[in-house]
């Protein structure tokens, strides 16, 4: 970008004021916001490490923003025993991290919110001179500084990485309303970030909740009874363990080459659609003929409602329950086949049984760990299960973690609410480059 350019960009007497599209009563009949480079609004630091005495060492995470490394990889960190050449980082500094990813397309910018410690050159660090307030931090969330990132970047950029210089990035134009709608906003971006954060450790809390009752609802490794039951089962005797290849039939499906996929006809799923569809999570699905569904189905069977798939690859042990309707095809060798007749299990217990650490553990001990975990149809065969003899107790089981699930789904859905809300919200009370005063 040439100085011209940004001249041009940052002069505030040639650049019309933005105005958002939503503003608090106060402040409608007010002027403008004008627009301000960032170095005459922030220094940046440059200062290097001299203190032998600081061992905190930071990173900036695209999700949790920065973060002393030892918390973000759970161990000690190498180089904190050669910290020289690292820039000082103060508490209330912002980082901006140019390494991008799937989350964050042109790299984050994080207030350090976690003490003073060092960071590696590759980041940029900078402070607001007046000390600010949180008007940035919600701001720096926006994308209305992405294009100016992306634009300012260079040409020969490593493809992970937002290859920006110093001058340019402290060049960068920032919206510059009154220090009262400044804070104003920002308290109202920070309550809707206190709901968020509530209720996602409200959806946490019965995640947790619900891993402790299933360790409680189903026999731990070596024993044959779950330490608690149901009132009108407590003498119903022991559970039932044997492998499930003694239950009924494990396979897998014919083989289905990339050649053979088609534009529409039968969904045709692989790995990752079994775990998107166990996270309930939108899917986009391959196809194949229903000439070729035919064929194959009548050499392995069709899927039938209680029937279990089950990944084999990659992540592994992750359950499907097959449900009245389905139909569809999916990929051999990656996911292996229960077909579960009912006879001793019934369908919604032998998905919850697959959830438990009673057989997670067991699968994971026996995968086949190289480049890629794999759990083969002989590992699936050989993996013990445990359950009651009375179906009337396992689909009381079943029925409880069900309805546990479906508050949690309840409650993540008004957590995404939440967000979308707020992102809305942002989309009003920061304009946009295009949302001039007339």
């Amino acid at each position: 970008m040439s100085s011209k350019t940004k001249t041009t960009a940052t002069t505030e007497a040639v650049t019309p004021a933005r105005v958002p599209k939503l503003r608090f009563p106060e402040f409608r009949g007010a002027e403008g916001w004008k627009l301000a480079p960032l170095s005459q609004l922030a220094t940046r630091t440059k200062q290097k490490n001299r203190d032998e005495k600081i061992t905190r060492v930071l990173t900036n995470s695209a999700e949790f923003g920065v973060m002393d490394q030892r918390d973000f990889f759970n161990k000690e960190i190498a180089t904190q025993g050669n910290l020289e050449s690292y820039f000082v980082v103060e508490l209330g500094s912002y980082v901006y991290n140019p390494r991008i990813s799937a989350t964050a397309p042109v790299g984050p910018i994080s207030k350090n919110k976690v003490g003073t410690g060092v960071m590696s050159p590759l980041y940029t660090v900078f402070k607001f001179k007046d000390g600010g307030n949180d008007f940035y931090e919600h701001y720096f969330k926006t994308t209305g500084w992405h294009t100016y990132i992306r634009q300012a970047s260079s040409t020969g950029a490593r493809h992970d990485r937002m290859a920006i210089s110093s001058d340019d990035f402290m060049a960068m134009p920032l919206p510059v309303p009154t220090p009262k709608e400044q804070q104003k906003i920002a308290e109202c971006l920070s309550s809707v970030d206190e709901l968020i954060a509530a209720q996602a450790r409200k959806v946490d809390a019965l995640k947790t909740h619900k891993k402790g009752l299933m360790q409680q609802l189903f026999p731990t490794e070596g024993e044959t009874q779950p330490r608690l039951r149901f009132p009108e089962f407590q003498n119903a005797g022991e559970w039932v363990v044997k492998p499930f290849g003694e239950i009924f039939p494990i396979t897998s499906s014919k083989r289905v080459h990339e050649s053979d996929w088609t534009p529409t006809g039968v969904p045709f799923y692989r790995a990752r659609e079994i775990v998107a569809l166990n996270k309930r999570e939108p899917i986009q699905p391959l196809f194949i003929s229903e000439e070729l569904y035919a064929a194959y189905s009548k050499q392995t069977g069709e899927i039938r409602d209680g029937h279990l798939l089950v990944t084999g690859v990659g992540s592994i042990g992750v359950p499907y329950l097959v449900r009245a309707g389905d139909r569809f095809y999916f990929k051999d060798g990656n996911i292996i086949w229960l077909k579960n007749d009912g006879k001793e299990l019934s369908g919604e217990f032998l998905l919850r049984l697959y959830e438990t650490d009673y057989v997670q553990k067991q699968l994971k001990a026996m995968a086949d760990v190289g480049t890629v975990a794999t759990y083969t149809i002989d590992n699936a065969k050989r993996t013990l299960a445990a359950f009651p003899r009375a179906k009337v107790e396992q689909h009381r089981i079943a029925s409880c973690l069900s309805s546990l699930d479906a508050l949690i789904t309840l409650e993540t859905q008004k957590l995404d609410a939440l967000k979308t809300h707020k992102k809305g919200l942002m989309q009003q009370l920061f304009p946009s480059p295009e949302e001039v005063e007339v």
